[in-house]
């Protein structure tokens, strides 16, 4: 089978820091300056290692140097270049070697990154080839992705080892525009479709917004406030991200950032759109409490807008000290019925599943199981 790849290198970067995303030379090198991290090329490797075995009925064709012939030259697999490797690679380098893929009639696309990169091969192929997105990206809002780098290798596997009875659907790119994301103005955009694998247990759904309602948040604050007021005075909330997060602790009294991570600690807010660095230093000898809500559509509770919540921080948080929150709406707008986790650590990703309750009313809630 014919596989092209592309990996978006600079895919990610501005996450850790909050940035909110990574389009731009200039976000790039403010996300270096802040402490940002190259994460893409090691996400595809988690995706590709679910298919070291099946290396011998696959020829991938793809990117010079970071964009994927790297990846693949260290794991062994049988590839040929498109195009020169290049220090800093562009977008329009991402769509030169999707419109290779095309001319080379490959089978499958598989691409790293975030929903930036996937209207880049929308560009370059449309619907013309199935493809897969490793998710790699900030803004991943796209259902063109899949819930996770190693979800993505295992719908790899099932289209090299039975192709014929993979179905595959158009699936929504969309995307964000950055600088009003910036400013706390969330607007998505649909900018077309890709045709993907319609493996629903492993491919991510479009981000949904839901109903928010009033006595639902109210709920959820007053209960909320009870655990925070029970909790030692030195106890550390570290809050975000999302419109119901924002919501709750307004509800409770706390001005805290829509978009962005925020720390509260002996009653003052005392970081705003903190960096994985600043939460880290300010949580590393103390003990802390963790409050996030779930991605309507998708369910991910980790891993989609809030990278700054690094492995190390949850597990120094620990899984007990994690408050989920939710409305009704959100929660069942996740079509699956099954909340996720993509930490970027595969180990902790299975250290989280199970059952969890989810907060979504005074003295009320749900179980919903993380897998």
């Amino acid at each position: 089978m014919k596989i092209g790849l592309i990996i978006n290198p600079v895919a990610g970067i501005g996450g850790s820091v909050g940035l909110k995303g990574s389009d731009g030379e200039e976000t790039q090198k403010l996300a270096l300056e802040k402490g940002g991290k190259f994460l893409s090329n090691e996400k595809a490797k988690t995706a590709l290692k679910e298919v070291l075995d099946l290396k011998d009925k696959i020829e991938f064709f793809t990117g010079a140097g970071k964009m994927g012939e790297e990846v693949l030259k260290e794991l062994g697999f049988n590839y040929r270049v498109i195009g020169e490797k290049k220090e800093h690679t562009t977008a329009q380098d991402t769509e030169f070697i999707a419109g290779e893929l095309k001319k080379e009639n490959v089978d499958l696309i598989l691409f790293a990154g975030g929903d930036g990169t996937a209207r880049n091969i929308f560009n370059a192929i449309e619907v013309s080839i199935p493809c897969i997105g490793i998710p790699a990206g900030v803004k991943i809002h796209s259902a063109v992705y899949a819930n996770n780098p190693k979800d993505a290798g295992l719908v790899i596997r099932k289209y090299v080892e039975d192709k014929a009875s993979i179905v595959t659907a158009h699936a929504e790119v969309m995307d964000i525009d950055e600088e009003k994301f910036r400013q706390n103005v969330l607007q998505a955009k649909l900018y077309g479709y890709l045709n993907v694998p319609k493996v629903e247990s492993l491919m991510q759904s479009s981000k949904s917004s839901s109903s928010t309602s009033v006595e639902e948040i109210e709920g959820i604050a007053e209960e909320l406030e009870a655990i925070m007021n029970k909790n030692p005075d030195d106890m550390v909330y570290v809050v975000g991200t999302g419109g119901t997060v924002n919501s709750v602790m307004k509800d409770i009294g706390y001005d805290v950032s829509l978009l962005g991570v925020d720390i509260i600690y002996k009653g003052e807010i005392v970081l705003k759109e903190a960096t994985e660095n600043e939460i880290y230093d300010f949580i590393k000898d103390k003990k802390a409490t963790l409050i996030v809500t779930v991605i309507g559509g998708q369910g991910h509770v980790f891993g989609r807008g809030n990278q700054q919540l690094s492995p190390r921080i949850i597990r120094h948080i620990g899984k007990d000290n994690i408050i989920i929150i939710a409305t009704h709406a959100k929660l069942y707008s996740i079509k699956d019925g099954v909340i996720k986790a993509d930490t970027s650590d595969p180990e902790l990703d299975e250290e989280l599943k199970g059952y969890w309750k989810i907060l979504i009313n005074y003295n009320h809630t749900i179980v919903f199981k993380l897998d």
